[in-house]
């Protein structure tokens, strides 16, 4: 196995980052090992987002060379439908996020073949299981690209090692050319590591995790001191004394 990548712009995976701040997406836009972005109403709820037409605009005029994924927001398939109309008509860099099924647990796969013969671009969310991936699969367009996001984070949650069910998504995925696998719900800058080798196309990560792409491969004593001196400076900061107590008097 080939040694792992030591710098960000190294990496074979495209990095997309997830968020939902315009100044924070756009800033992070303009870096070349920055590939796309993904947000969600979750993250934009968080965000203070009240508009989100107006938001979604807002970040797509200003950045017009990197695909970004805008979910739908609505638990009816036909209104979805409507939904991934409007958003896919925002710009051509624009992949419509569609949950792989509604709070009642029906699938969306039949609206994904009808948003695919379309020729709208998906980013299929929220599987977590091989047979979501076998059914979204079926349906793809190996003429139309798409984003298969499988939650490995969420799967690491629950005590389960993600790997073997990343490997089996990609294995599902790989007859489709068009179709791109990617890691979601990053929690810690190995799973970019563990991504890379197991070959994902794509994974997210927060903005927090990505300031850690400075640490690839750092040297592992030099870090060691750095934490030792962290806590020294700390405990000075607070100014931490101790005293000897004294032992009570024997009557």
């Amino acid at each position: 196995m080939p040694e792992s990548p030591k710098k960000a712009h190294e990496l074979r995976i495209k990095i997309f980052a997830d968020g939902a701040e315009k100044a924070s997406m756009v800033e992070l836009a303009s870096k070349p090992h920055i590939k796309g972005l993904t947000t969600n109403p979750t993250l934009m709820r968080k965000a203070g987002v009240l508009d989100y037409a107006a938001f979604a605009k807002d970040v797509l005029a200003a950045i017009k060379d990197k695909p970004i994924s805008f979910e739908v927001f609505s638990d009816d398939f036909k209104e979805m439908e409507r939904q991934a109309g409007i958003i896919a008509g925002w710009a051509t860099n624009v992949y419509v996020k569609i949950p792989i099924t509604n709070t009642k647990g029906a699938s969306s796969v039949p609206l994904v073949k009808r948003l695919v013969a379309r020729g709208v671009k998906v980013n299929v969310t929220a599987l977590l299981t091989g047979s979501q991936v076998e059914e979204v699969a079926k349906v793809l367009s190996p003429k139309i690209p798409s984003i298969v996001s499988v939650f490995a984070g969420r799967i690491a949650d629950t005590g389960r090692d993600p790997l073997p069910y990343m490997e089996e998504a990609k294995r599902i995925l790989a007859p489709n050319p068009a179709a791109e696998l990617l890691w979601a719900s990053t929690r810690e800058l190995l799973n970019i590591v563990q991504a890379e080798k197991l070959g994902c196309h794509i994974i997210t990560a927060t903005p927090d995790i990505l300031k850690k792409l400075e640490k690839l491969h750092y040297d592992l004593s030099r870090l060691s001191l750095e934490t030792v001196q962290m806590f020294y400076d700390d405990g000075q900061k607070v100014g931490y004394k101790l005293y000897e107590i004294e032992s009570p008097k024997q009557g």
